[in-house]
Parts: C-alpha cells; sequence; structure tokens
C-alpha cells in the first residue's frame, strides 16, 4: 500500500456486408440506452475480476465497513500488486496489499485465524487491507464530503490532512489516488442496470474494419517495420488509440479499463475476452472487438488474417466497455515478485 504520509511523515467477403449491417443497426440501438448503475449497498463482483482464490476473501472482507466494499477493496489490491501475493516494491512494500513494514507490524491482522500475521499471505493481508481502510475511515469520520473518498485520502495523504482541510486535500496525487480508486471500482463491480453505450466506440470499429483481410503477427502493433500487421490486444489498443483512448498492451490488463456487460447486452466497440480459466481474468489469453449479432473483429492466430469471427465459444470469459477514465486508471508498474 502506498502510504506516503506513514513513510515521510505521511471469410470477409459476403460476411463483410453482413456484419457491417449489424454494427450499423446495432449501434444505432445503442444511441437510445442510457446508463447508469443505481446504488446498492450490496455490491458484487463482476464475473473473474477477482482471481477465484480470492473472490471470497474480497466478498467478504469487503463488507467490513460502510465506507468500502467489495469492488473498491479489489481496485485497491489490483492497483498495488496486481493480485501478485509474492508482489514487492521499490519502497519495500510486501505481499498482495503492498504493506510496508511498519505498518504491517501496527495494522497487520491474523485474518485467518491460524495464530500468525503474515504479509505474504493474502488470507492476512487480505483482511488487513480491509481493516486498516475501515480504521481510517474512522480516523476521518467527522470531515465533510463523501466517506469513501476520504478515507481513500487518507489512505494516500494521512487523515491528519483530510481533517485539516476539510475532506480530500488539494493535493495532485492524492486526488488523482481517490479518482483512479473510484474509477477502477467500476471495472470491479457487477454493474446494476444498463452500462452506459460507449461515445468512442463506432470510431475504434472503423479503424478496426480497414484491417480485415491483414496476416495475424503475433505481438504485432502495426507498425510499418511489421507491414502493418497486428495480433489480438495489439489490434484492439491501436483501435482505440485512434479515439484517444490509450489501452494497455496485454489482453488480461485491457479487461479492467472499463465496466463489463453481460452477454446480452453487448454493444458494437466492446471488448470480449476468451480465457481457459474462466474464474480469472488474469488468465485471459485473447481479445477481440465486438461488432454485434454475436459477431467479432478478430486477430486470431499465425497463419490467419484479421476476420470476422463468432464470440459465442466454450472460452468466451465476459466483455468490457472501454472508457477513457477506465484506461487511464489501469496500473501501468506493478510490483514485481522478488528474485530468488
Amino acid at each position: 500500500m502506498r502510504k506516503a504520509w506513514l513513510i515521510a511523515g505521511l471469410s470477409i467477403g459476403s460476411c463483410l456486408c453482413f456484419v457491417a449491417l449489424l454494427v450499423v443497426g446495432t449501434y444505432s440501438a445503442a444511441a437510445g440506452l442510457l446508463g447508469g448503475s443505481s446504488k446498492n449497498a450490496a455490491v458484487g463482483l463482476a464475473k473473474g475480476a477477482v482471481p477465484a482464490k480470492y473472490q471470497s476473501l474480497v466478498q467478504t472482507w469487503g463488507n467490513l465497513c460502510p465506507a468500502i466494499n467489495p469492488a473498491l477493496l479489489a481496485a485497491q489490491l489490483y492497483q498495488e500488486s496486481g493480485w501478485n501475493p509474492g508482489a514487492q516494491s521499490h519502497a519495500a512494500a510486501q505481499g498482495i496489499a503492498q504493506f510496508i513494514p511498519g505498518t504491517w507490524a501496527t495494522h497487520g491482522i491474523d485474518g485467518d485465524k491460524d495464530g500468525d500475521r503474515d504479509v505474504w499471505d493474502p488470507a492476512d493481508a487480505i483482511p488487513s487491507a480491509a481493516s486498516y481502510d475501515c480504521e481510517l475511515a474512522g480516523y476521518v469520520r467527522k470531515a465533510p464530503g463523501d466517506p469513501t473518498d476520504n478515507m481513500l485520502a487518507a489512505y494516500n495523504a494521512g487523515a491528519y490532512a483530510v481533517i485539516k482541510y476539510g475532506g480530500v486535500p488539494p493535493y495532485r496525487e492524492t486526488q488523482n489516488y481517490v479518482k483512479v480508486i473510484r474509477t477502477l471500482e467500476k471495472s470491479f463491480a457487477k454493474p446494476v442496470g444498463r452500462v452506459e453505450p460507449s461515445k468512442q466506440a463506432a470510431g475504434a470499429i472503423y479503424f478496426a474494419q480497414q484491417k480485415l483481410g491483414t496476416k495475424y503477427l503475433w505481438g504485432g502493433n502495426g507498425t510499418p517495420e511489421q507491414g502493418g500487421r497486428f495480433d489480438c490486444s495489439g489490434l484492439t489498443q491501436a483501435a482505440y488509440r485512434t479515439v484517444g483512448i490509450e489501452l494497455p498492451r496485454v489482453a488480461n490488463d485491457q479487461y479492467n479499463a472499463g465496466p463489463h456487460p453481460s452477454r446480452d447486452e453487448l454493444l458494437p466497440g466492446d471488448l470480449v475476452f476468451f480465457s481457459d480459466d474462466l474464474t480469472n481474468s488474469r488468465a485471459i489469453r485473447h481479445v477481440g472487438l465486438y461488432v454485434g449479432g454475436g459477431y467479432m473483429i478478430n486477430a486470431p492466430y499465425t497463419g490467419a488474417v484479421i476476420r470476422f469471427d463468432k464470440i459465442d465459444t466454450p472460452d468466451y470469459f465476459g466483455a468490457t466497455r472501454v472508457t477513457k477514465d477506465g484506461a487511464r486508471a489501469l496500473p501501468t508498474d506493478l510490483p514485481k515478485a522478488p528474485e530468488t
């Protein structure tokens, strides 16, 4: 956990026409849909967003106090370590929740009741993260403003700063931290109601359509040196870059770039994902760009070309409706496991 206040005072021909009609028709229909998730105390987790082995911990401890919820706790853990229980930062923060040793000594708890407090054990570290959040929420409970925003601000800048300024302090780093976690929270939460249609989807689809028939290249980013060729996540990254959204390069990171519509709520422009493990978004291995009618624009594998393919296969994992804020909130420099 980045507790700065503790450290420093701290088949293209015929299919093309068919799917083009689907794109136009489905995308036009999207314009009439209004999003907006209603506030609900019982926040669920999006399918597979939290690895299955941590899901019950996050769901249980994410309801420890009113200032947090499972999706918020998941967003913090992902931001800190990317679900890596062996992560260690350059500042000596440790484990899945990235506690620094001094903070762990004071705030770590024995979450699994096995007689010890182990910062490297998610069964202790995840409960400790939730417990620490709730302690901070208690410290700043009388400060004006949103209690969760104030808790996150205290996490980043210290409870004293929140009390002094009567809410989130005017520190750029702290304000950005609060925004990042609240944005990522939407990616980890199971949507309540319809997800708002994307305003950039049409541009991303237009780009990808121009690449139909291009030969696949593993690791391809579409550069001139690569002959304008792409792999799956290279294509989706390039497509959204043309509309001002910078996605991560890897498919399993792209999954967290926005909220997750259900299969029957898909709209053109959604990213659709595939995995051999349908319980863990970190195991996602493939991504395509949905165009409507059960089809995606797909850069499938070596020897094939970018083409239309159906999405309904046994390894279909789920979908993401990309947002600019969602993509911007994704961590870019997660800590690594220490070398052995």
